[in-house]
């Protein structure tokens, strides 16, 4: 309901002159930029880009963050020594990783897979070891008792019983995910919904930079609703 009371009032809101038109193009006006990318392929490409960079520095991110948070609410040690130079890290904006991303790695795919990581790592960091890190000792012991030590302990002990805490996690590291590759499309991209978005301000085309943000919105607002039916599968089955 509220997505066509905002259809509404933006499409009032134009008709009615409140907005100038470089201002809030109608709504009619972004659906022909859409089909004016997409006649020449260049909205396929930049989603298919989009999609792509978020999925591997997602997964790149999701997966450092599992083992790091793993080792940090597993152990008391590693905990007083990692947690408080990542706590300084997970501080710094997402824009200021950009130039030193820039002069470390270079131009290209790299840098904005690794912005992308970043923005997804912290959140799974946190959540997994916050979590194990609460959870009850006798848990461990039981794990021990039956002969789990190590990654075996981990993956067949810890790791469901943080399966809850784990899905947000994961939940929370996609939606920065989205956030950090629009930083990164926005300074350093010449493909992408970010690049769009920025070539679309240059250009005057404001029609394409309010489609890009709606795609942005719905492939983000898209993701995270397939992880949250695996997160409430998840919860249902331990119910």
């Amino acid at each position: 309901m509220v997505p066509v009371l905002l259809l509404v009032a933006w499409w009032w809101s134009t008709a009615a002159g409140v907005f100038d038109r470089s201002q809030l193009p109608p709504p009619a006006d972004v659906w022909h930029a859409a089909q004016q990318l997409w006649s020449n392929g260049q909205l396929q490409t930049n989603i298919a880009i989009s999609v792509q960079r978020v999925l591997i520095g997602f997964a790149c991110g999701a997966v450092a963050g599992l083992v790091l948070g793993g080792l940090t609410g597993a152990s008391r040690l590693l905990h007083d020594l990692l947690a408080p130079t990542l706590g300084a890290f997970r501080a710094v904006p997402s824009l200021a990783w950009v130039p030193l991303l820039g002069l470390w790695i270079g131009i290209g795919e790299p840098p904005k897979i690794v912005l992308v990581a970043i923005g997804a790592f912290f959140p799974v960091y946190t959540t997994v070891a916050s979590a194990l890190s609460h959870l009850d000792p006798a848990l461990v012991e039981v794990g021990r008792a039956y002969g789990r030590r190590g990654i075996g302990l981990f993956t067949e002990v810890l790791l469901p019983a943080t399966a809850p805490a784990l899905l947000s996690g994961l939940r929370l590291g996609l939606a920065q995910s989205w956030l950090f590759l629009v930083a990164a499309e926005l300074l350093s991209s010449s493909i992408g919904l970010g690049y769009q978005m920025i070539n679309g301000q240059n250009t005057s085309r404001t029609d394409q930079v309010l489609l890009a943000i709606l795609l942005l919105a719905l492939l983000g607002k898209g993701s995270d609703v397939v992880l949250g039916l695996a997160e409430g599968r998840v919860k249902r089955a331990r119910g």
